[in-house]
């Protein structure tokens, strides 16, 4: 869902040996039938500073309150989650809650290691979180009917981040939620911040693929199609307006700095604060390192993506789901229900400086206040709606041998559009075969 911090990989060592949610009980009830508490060990990704203090107390608050169910906060890492989750899930020692992010519930769900819950939401966290983030944890659980294997709580939109003495200078007009920048407008305003040394605007894109393919939404370029059952990669004109305006700013207009283009997310930014380019387009979680790090007196402000026929960008979602082997399902769903409620989903958004879910967070004056851009990146997620690549299966075999090295080829001016959509298209389909028959 996002750069995933390097500093969260160590403490997997505690994650094999502390987890151990059950072993057998198919997803039914559990009452233990003594007077010792049900215990459930709870797997958080949690790495930020703030988010890791937010998750922790939440189950600290938990435990006071519930002493027949104590939850054991298990610290996992976004690095190699899913390699330990197959293998705890193949003996029996998953944890019983287990926080990951969307894309990667599709296969846990057809392989019978998680739980369907759509029999067990209560009706208020359902009806709090609106039907598009549903969409993104809406499977085929493998038995041929749709099931919800996670509840979503965090999402990521892209925005840009921007320096205000240069925006100011350009003399552009500045986007509002409410009158985003288009495409046209959003190249021309780069193009005009571009001179005496500094770029309009840096596309850091060590890893393209998410960020192109869910802002090609805004295009409705959704990279994938099926028919009769079988999915196939489409790169059609929709599919390359995004990626022609990005490449049309690095070669044609010059207007993007191209030494950021193999740079990770959070790298430019020593260089944005030094002025060399006036804006970055990042996803909303960014904020916080500008923040921490930003040298005294650097004035920023965080500006809306840039909208095409729509606004709408893909989205994923965090989740929070619940191991099939669990032997405390009910419980583990009473857990959840709390930790995910409006109070606690905003105190876990500002902790991870991403957009909450529940509609009730959003209305938070901590999700809304102007200070840091939170108004702007509360008010994006109304454009959120479920990334086609979530339904694909061999979407991450694809991304990783086919679309990665294929897009950095393409952005770096080393094959054409049309080459690029060639082998994504052929190379794809190859990959995807697989996975099909």
């Amino acid at each position: 869902m996002r750069i995933k911090s390097a500093l969260a990989a160590a403490a997997i060592l505690t994650l094999a040996a502390a987890c151990g949610g059950g072993d057998g009980g198919g997803g039914g009830s559990s009452s233990s039938g003594s007077d010792e508490p049900v215990k459930i060990n709870f797997l958080s990704l949690a790495w930020q500073k703030e988010s890791v203090a937010a998750n922790r107390q939440l189950v600290d608050e938990w435990n006071k309150a519930n002493p027949k169910i104590q939850v054991t906060y298990v610290q996992g890492s976004w690095d190699n989650v899913n390699d330990q989750l197959v293998t705890q899930f193949a003996g029996g020692t998953a944890p019983d809650v287990i926080h990951n992010d969307s894309p990667a519930l599709s296969g846990f769900a057809s392989d019978g290691y998680l739980l369907d819950l759509s029999d067990k939401l209560p009706a208020e966290l359902k009806s709090d979180i609106p039907q598009a983030a549903w969409d993104t944890v809406t499977f085929d659980g493998g038995k041929g009917q749709q099931g919800v294997y996670g509840v979503p709580f965090l999402q990521e939109s892209q925005v840009i981040i921007a320096n205000k003495k240069l925006l100011d200078a350009a003399k552009v007009r500045v986007p509002t939620p409410e009158e985003p920048w288009t495409w046209d407008e959003f190249s021309e305003a780069a193009k005009k911040m571009t001179k005496d040394g500094t770029y309009g605007v840096a596309w850091a894109l060590k890893s393209p693929v998410n960020k192109t393919l869910n802002l090609a939404l805004n295009f409705g370029g959704t990279f994938f199609q099926t028919a009769d059952g079988k999915t196939t990669v489409k790169v059609g004109p929709e599919e390359r307006e995004v990626l022609q305006r990005i490449h049309d700013q690095l070669h044609k207009d010059k207007s993007a700095d191209p030494g950021a283009l193999g740079l990770g997310a959070a790298d430019p930014l020593s260089t944005f604060y030094e002025g060399k380019f006036a804006m970055l387009p990042a996803g909303v979680y960014l904020r916080q390192q500008v923040v921490e790090q930003a040298p005294d007196g650097f004035e920023w402000v965080t500006l809306p993506g840039p909208k095409g026929t729509t606004a709408e960008q893909g989205a994923v979602s965090q989740t929070l789901s619940i191991a099939q082997d669990s032997k405390h399902p009910d419980e583990s769903m009473k857990f959840i229900s709390f930790f995910l409620n409006g109070a606690n989903q905003a105190k876990l958004a500002k902790g991870d400086w991403l957009l909450p879910t529940s509609q009730t967070a959003a209305a938070d004056p901590a999700m809304t206040t102007k200070e840091n851009g939170w108004d702007v990146a509360t008010a994006s997620a109304k454009n959120l709606v479920v990334a086609p690549f979530l339904k694909v299966n061999g979407f991450d075999e694809w991304k990783s041998k086919v679309a990665t090295p294929v897009l950095q080829e393409y952005f770096g001016n080393k094959i054409t559009i049309d080459e690029a959509a060639a082998k994504l298209v052929e190379d794809g389909n190859k990959v995807l075969e697989r996975y099909q028959r």
